[in-house]
């Protein structure tokens, strides 16, 4: 099954544009229509009825509320464009959207402009009813069922809470080692020998024995002395050592999350179930 959906831009360029966005997302270009002030049935004066349908006839499954049709109407005669598509029921969601990034005007916004500025429109009490403007952003759907009823839906929609954990960089530490070099002052004790050599003056008779003085001899004596030896020991005076560990804790999370909710006023004195004579949206294929 398929509806009809409407848009209204500033422009035919504009209008345009959408259209091929259209085609190339997922709408033919036999179902994309744009209407304005040379289309057929366009009227400079008054409004159109369901025996004289004026610019909606060559629309075949447009089928809104009077004043919807007749704030488009109004749109074109102040210079807009109007856009119509059928749309497979599945794929509107995605159809608006597409109309939407294409530019398309706020309607119901507009129309607040016009009767701030004068235009007064009040809806016949016969026909299709006064239903006010709806829809997406700037979009009209006509989405009707067999019957003549329409549906719209709001969302209600709910957020939830979700709560996960990341790693973060708390610091850390960075040790290095490199050689340094003290001056060491110490003192050690050296002995030193040195050899004498002295003549005395004697006097005095030679004994028995020395009855060999007059041999050759020689005497070697030796003279030693220390000096210093420096040497080094290494040896392992301390440890540093690097090491983390990790600890676990609850942290209580505070936020609100939001949710939409719905508020039905039910008015007794106005009738639900008004419909149009031109029939319904819905085509089956």
């Amino acid at each position: 099954m398929s509806s009809t959906i409407t848009a209204m831009f500033d422009s035919r360029s504009d209008a345009e544009a959408a259209k091929e966005r259209l085609k190339s997302a997922i709408v033919d270009a036999d179902h994309v229509h744009i209407h304005d002030k040379s289309s057929s049935g366009y009227r400079e004066q008054g409004y159109s009825t369901h025996e004289d349908r004026g610019v909606w006839d060559s629309i075949k499954n447009a089928f809104l509320p009077d004043e919807d049709r007749h704030t488009y109407e109004e749109g074109l005669r102040r210079g807009g464009v109007l856009l119509t598509a059928d749309v497979d029921d599945d794929r509107i969601d995605e159809a608006v959207r597409v109309l939407e990034d294409a530019g398309s005007i706020d309607v119901d916004d507009r129309s607040s402009q016009w009767r701030s500025s004068g235009w007064d429109y009040s809806a016949p009490a016969t026909g299709a009813g006064t239903a006010a403007a709806a829809g997406v952003g700037a979009l009209k759907s006509a989405d009707y069922a067999e019957g003549g009823e329409r549906e719209e839906v709001i969302p209600v929609v709910e957020e939830q809470l979700v709560v996960g954990k990341r790693d973060v960089n708390r610091g850390g530490v960075r040790v290095r080692s490199y050689v340094t070099e003290t001056p060491v002052h110490e003192q050690i004790r050296l002995r030193n020998e040195r050899v004498n050599v002295e003549r005395r003056t004697v006097d005095q008779p030679l004994s028995a024995a020395d009855g060999d003085a007059f041999r050759e001899r020689s005497i070697n004596m030796t003279a030693t002395g220390e000096e210093a030896v420096v040497g080094k020991n290494a040896r392992v005076v301390e440890e540093v050592v690097v090491s983390k560990t990790a600890e676990e804790h609850v942290e209580n999370i505070d936020d609100t999350v939001r949710r939409t909710d719905v508020e039905v006023d039910r008015d007794s004195d106005v009738n639900t179930t008004t419909g149009s004579t031109f029939g319904t949206t819905d085509k089956r294929h």
